[in-house]
């Protein structure tokens, strides 16, 4: 590939694997993110440096990170996880521009434009009702199930935010009994969820199970029931696991229904059920509206289908030609 003059004045950099390694450490070191964020880093990073390495660029230049993306596109993975990756990059190379170790040619190198509607689908009424009739409900882990789902169901939680919640976040605001809950992205449980009885009920008689553990206000509010981490607090994947092996006992096992179907089916159901934009934003907690409406868009697509009218004037034109 020849080089612009510019191009030319590029500084040389030894990109072996223990330089690049090294590089990125003091990147993740310097970024002033929680440490969990800086692990996402390091970890999105990572098929950048092993691809750089592969391919001996030791001058990197912009089409290096065009050829970076293309290789990304060809291993099939999705567009949202194209553009984490190349935003993280973008921030490498914007570090390394700021400490005068190499110039930022990952400037205006875009993501991948995102699929209009989601990943996951919702649940009708039928497989909800279903779904929470078929559970069993007698023993400690049934009880414990049945509260999870029916929770994530009735309030759009997300898994994350279930695994967060500790017993003591049920609490009241004007008379009402709440969930409080530290949302996507949050430091801190600043928002909460409204739980209606038949939502707050299974939680209670799931805790009633629990009470001979005195279970204090920190203590997660859904727990492992496992030998090897029992009283530990579920992580995402359980919860995945809980709603996956749920699904497949009433015949339900599609890539598209998962444990985050639940939230697109809470918001989903509220906004049939007549409620507003700014209400369904609200269960939602969306920073923005304009998600919130793809939801809107996608009923009123369904109810007001034209694709019936078009069944219906070849119906009546089929009739009047029979006559």
């Amino acid at each position: 590939m020849q080089k612009t003059s510019t191009e030319d004045q590029l500084p040389v950099l030894q990109y072996d694997k223990d330089q690049l390694a090294l590089l990125i450490l003091r990147f993740i070191s310097a970024l002033d993110l929680k440490e969990t964020s800086k692990y996402t880093y390091q970890r999105e990073l990572k098929p950048f440096s092993e691809w750089v390495v592969k391919n001996r660029v030791k001058q990197p230049i912009r089409d290096d990170i065009l050829q970076y993306k293309a290789f990304l596109e060809k291993q099939g993975l999705s567009p949202l996880t194209i553009s984490s990756y190349i935003v993280v990059v973008r921030r490498f190379f914007e570090w390394m521009e700021s400490e005068k170790i190499y110039p930022n040619i990952a400037r205006g190198v875009k993501g991948m434009k995102r699929n209009r509607g989601f990943r996951k689908d919702p649940l009708t009424l039928n497989q909800i009702q279903k779904l929470l009739q078929h559970m069993e409900r007698e023993s400690y882990q049934g009880l414990r199930d049945f509260a999870i789902i029916n929770l994530l169901i009735r309030t759009g939680l997300r898994t994350i935010e279930l695994v967060r919640s500790n017993v003591g976040d049920i609490r009241q605001e004007s008379g009402q009994s709440v969930l409080w809950v530290q949302g996507k992205g949050r430091d801190s449980k600043d928002e909460f969820v409204v739980l209606t009885d038949q939502t707050l009920l299974p939680i209670q008689e799931y805790l009633k199970k629990c009470r001979s553990k005195r279970l204090r206000e920190t203590d997660p509010l859904f727990s492992s029931i496992s030998d090897r981490n029992s009283g530990m607090r579920l992580t995402t994947r359980s919860i995945s696991r809980i709603v996956k092996d749920n699904l497949r006992r009433i015949g339900i096992d599609n890539l598209r229904l998962t444990a985050h179907s639940l939230r697109h089916t809470a918001i989903t159901l509220a906004l049939q059920g007549g409620a507003s934009l700014q209400e369904a934003q609200a269960l939602g907690r969306h920073a923005n509206i304009n998600t919130t409406m793809i939801y809107a868009h996608n009923i009123n697509r369904v109810s007001n289908a034209p694709e019936h009218k078009i069944d219906e004037l070849l119906r009546l034109d089929l009739e009047e030609k029979k006559k």
